[in-house]
């Protein structure tokens, strides 16, 4: 090997971590490992995977985190006087705000600035305690807790407390009532509007989603990835993974450490009509999981969990 090939192939190869150099940082940036953490100096941190563990409210959380468009939840803060409420998206994708009339949010749909999602939200939540009337956080700074242990959103709040989710058709509440916006909050608020998909809460983590051409539910599950999945498969082989005619199971998503599986739905039946078929499947989703332990699979349920599996993404 000549002398330039020895120096690129050394360029090249990995370094103690054991990721190349033009490989995506495992930190979620985007960039390529030796321009981030790679860098001199620079630090690899895992991504957590499940961010939102312990909580009571995971499965909301997850569901205004990734597909819900416009949705607020109250924040369980334990020992605070100010209320914060979490809240899909922002103005101007801010990661929180006080409104002029003291009410103050937290954006979820926001760029991660580290490896743990909870860490910057409970650094949004810290900012809007104390933030004036009409102050905005455009991203999450870097730690200002160096040396200490970085605060999560499980150290701010109520881990038993449940997440009410409450679903919007619009982004109206971004505003004071009775107040109109401008400038560039008034465009913000208009782009939003104009992208919203209509969707609904039809049980606890479940939504309905119209998306155009046909209608969706998404339902976050609680349960461990291989147990789901052995379940689902149970009911396929059965016949009983569908919610009723005009339904199908189309597959499932990971997100934040859970799976959430997905169906497409008649879009010409309103949401509500779903939810006695979702309480029903739920009936026997809870009976195949728990008929797991004395039954092991059978060869055509071990098919179509094979199947199952080949209609799976990971999106965070």
């Amino acid at each position: 090997m000549s002398r330039r090939s020895a120096v690129k192939s050394k360029a090249k190869a990995p370094d103690a971590s054991g990721i190349g150099p033009r490989q995506p940082c495992p930190c979620g940036s985007g960039k390529r490992y030796k321009a981030c953490h790679g860098s001199a100096g620079g630090a690899v941190e895992v991504a957590v995977a499940r961010p939102f563990e312990g909580l009571a409210g995971e499965r909301e959380l997850i569901a205004l985190r990734e597909f819900v468009p416009s949705g607020t939840a109250v924040l369980p803060l334990v020992g605070q006087e100010r209320e914060i409420t979490l809240a899909t998206v922002l103005p101007m994708a801010a990661a929180a705000l006080v409104r002029a009339d003291g009410v103050a949010y937290v954006g979820l749909q926001v760029q991660t600035r580290s490896s743990d999602i909870s860490r910057d939200l409970a650094r949004a939540v810290r900012w809007a305690l104390t933030a004036e009337a009409g102050d905005v956080l455009t991203v999450v700074g870097p730690d200002t807790d160096a040396g200490d242990k970085p605060e999560r959103l499980q150290d701010l709040v109520d881990l038993d407390a449940p997440l009410e989710a409450s679903v919007h058709g619009d982004f109206s509440w971004w505003m004071p009532e009775g107040s109109e916006p401008s400038g560039e909050v008034a465009l913000s608020l208009e782009r939003a509007n104009s992208a919203i998909l209509p969707t609904e809460r039809i049980g606890p983590a479940a939504y309905w989603v119209d998306a155009g051409d046909k209608a969706h539910l998404r339902w976050v599950r609680p349960e461990p990835e291989e147990e789901l999945l052995a379940a689902l498969a149970r009911l396929h082989a059965r016949g009983e993974l569908a919610l009723g005619e005009g339904s199908r199971y189309a597959g499932s998503f990971r997100a934040h450490g859970l799976l959430v599986p997905v169906w497409d739905l008649d879009r010409e039946s309103h949401a509500r009509e779903w939810t006695e078929a979702v309480d029903q499947l739920g009936t026997r989703l809870d009976a195949a999981l728990a008929s797991l332990a004395d039954e092991p699979l059978t060869s055509d349920e071990r098919r179509a969990r094979d199947g199952l599996l080949g209609r799976q993404i990971t999106i965070r």
